[in-house]
This record gives structure tokens, sequence and C-alpha cells, in this order.
């Protein structure tokens, strides 16, 4: 199928509109040569993280972005996405009730089975034979059975690691004293959940980030962007919206969210700036792709 059969047959597949071609020209198409390019400088399977705020489009950037490594660059790739990695709901009941309540929600920092991510990465890039990825279903708030998980042909020559918070770093401890929202301040009290979330953070998830080739950040115009744009996604799934439950649902995510604003620019690979219309900057990829 040729480029701009596929790019078409996608947009309308995704109800994307046509203007998000002048983003896969300018940012999906260098970034995918970017990428080709250190896999073959490398000589060996690349982990690319993409991390993004809520809504800021990094699903789609890694659909296409996947499918121009394949057609266009003739590489290999697959998509894990860290919301597959969520816990079981039982799982995040019995870490409600033994570690703090807010642990229910799932999203942050130890609601994901890090152990579980590990593991597939490695399959995906050093194993052989079919590795089944794991989906959840949000509209459950479950993890679909193994028997319906996605079987991918492993070795991948890439894997496009996308989530949230995909390749963060621990706040320092001084910083998570004061209550950042509301819900912090009436539902964690004491700083206990947030403890747990950032010491999460510096341990496990580290090790699992460490395995990162590539880092890319969609960088968002602010926090309160991720409201709307949260708020457009829900309506894409049930047609309406419940203001105050979405609200209390995105301030569990505020402080790392904002935490990866203001820290991960200066570490990232490649930034791109994502501006209020979801339109994504021209990608600058002058760097060489071992520089970083």
């Amino acid at each position: 199928m040729s480029q701009e059969r596929w790019v078409d047959a996608l947009l309308r597949a995704e109800r994307l509109p046509d203007d998000y071609r002048q983003s896969v020209a300018d940012v999906i198409a260098p970034l995918a040569a970017w990428i080709a390019e250190l896999f073959a400088a490398k000589g060996r399977p690349l982990i690319v993280g993409i991390c993004g705020a809520q809504g800021s489009g990094k699903s789609t950037l890694a659909l296409f972005l996947q499918r121009w490594l394949r057609d266009e660059c003739g590489i290999d790739a697959a998509t894990l996405s860290l919301d597959d990695l969520y816990l079981t709901k039982a799982e995040r009941t019995r870490l409600a009730k033994s570690r703090h309540p807010l642990l229910a929600t799932r999203g942050v920092p130890g609601t994901h089975d890090v152990t579980l991510g590990t593991r597939l990465l490695e399959a995906l890039t050093a194993g052989t034979g079919k590795v089944r990825l794991p989906r959840f279903d949000k509209a459950s708030d479950d993890r679909v059975p193994a028997a319906d998980w996605e079987p991918v042909d492993a070795p991948v020559d890439v894997v496009l690691f996308e989530g949230w918070f995909v390749g963060a770093r621990a706040e320092e401890d001084s910083a998570l004293e004061d209550p950042l929202n509301a819900l912090e301040a009436v539902e964690d009290a004491d700083g206990s959940w947030r403890r747990y979330v950032n010491e999460r953070l510096a341990t496990d998830y580290a090790q699992l980030f460490a395995g990162l080739d590539v880092l890319v950040l969609l960088r968002v115009p602010s926090f309160d962007q991720v409201f709307e744009w949260r708020a457009l996604q829900e309506r894409k799934l049930s047609g309406a919206v419940d203001s105050d439950s979405l609200e209390r649902f995105i301030r569990h995510f505020e402080r790392l969210t904002r935490h990866i604003l203001a820290d991960m620019p200066r570490y990232a690979d490649k930034v791109i700036p994502v501006d209020g219309e979801h339109r994504m900057a021209a990608l600058d990829c002058q760097r060489r792709p071992d520089s970083g």
C-alpha cells in the first residue's frame, strides 16, 4: 500500500483531522528516520520511550510511528502502552486496603505491574517466538483476559513504550511536604500516598525506565490543558462527562504531570511542543543519533 493510502486509512480510522497530515510530514517521518538511523548505528533492538500528558496524542503518535517504521523504513516495531500494565481491579483494591485508599485509582506509579513490563520489554527485544501484549479495558477498569492479549513475533527491531509518565524521575522529598491540590489536602493529608508514589517512581519504575534507549517528550502547554483534552477523550468514549468525577480523577496526576513538564525537557532526547489545538511543532533531528 502506498504511503498516501495508508496515511489516509489511518486518519479515517482514528477520526483525525486532515491537518494531521502535516504532523506526519513534520514530526513522524523525521522521527522515524532518526530512530532508523539510530537502530542502524547501534545494531541491536531499541526501546523508544514516548511520554506525554493525558490527551497529548502519544498513542496516536505511536500508532503512526510504528506504521511508518514498518512501511517506509523496513523496521519491525511493536507498541507497548504503560496503561496496559495496570494492576487488575482486584489487585488495586487490595493495595488500597493495605497501603492507601487513593491507590484504588489507576494511573500513578504503584498501580502498574512493573515486573510484567520488564519481562515484556526483554521478551520483545531479546526473546523469540510469540509474545502476548496485555490489554487494559478502561470501561471495566480491569485487565482483559490473557487469552485476548495481542500476539507479537519477537524479537522486534524497535519497541515504542508509551505512557503518561514513561521516563519520569522522582521528585525531591522536600517537594512532597505541602499538598498540591484539594485531593492531596483532603485525602492525603499526611502525605503517605504521594511519598509512596514517589518512592515507587524512584525504585522499580526507575529500573524499568533505565532500559530506554531514546526518550521522546510531547510537551503540552500546561497542566490546565489536560482537563480539556481528557474531557474530549471521555466524550468520545462515552458521550458524556461527569465534570466533578473527571476533575477528581485528573488531580491524581497533577503533581507528577507538573513535575514532568518542568524536569523532563532537560534530559529527553527529543522534545516536541504540542499546542492547544493538538498541533505538534516540527521536529529538529539535526543531532546525531549517538549523541544521546
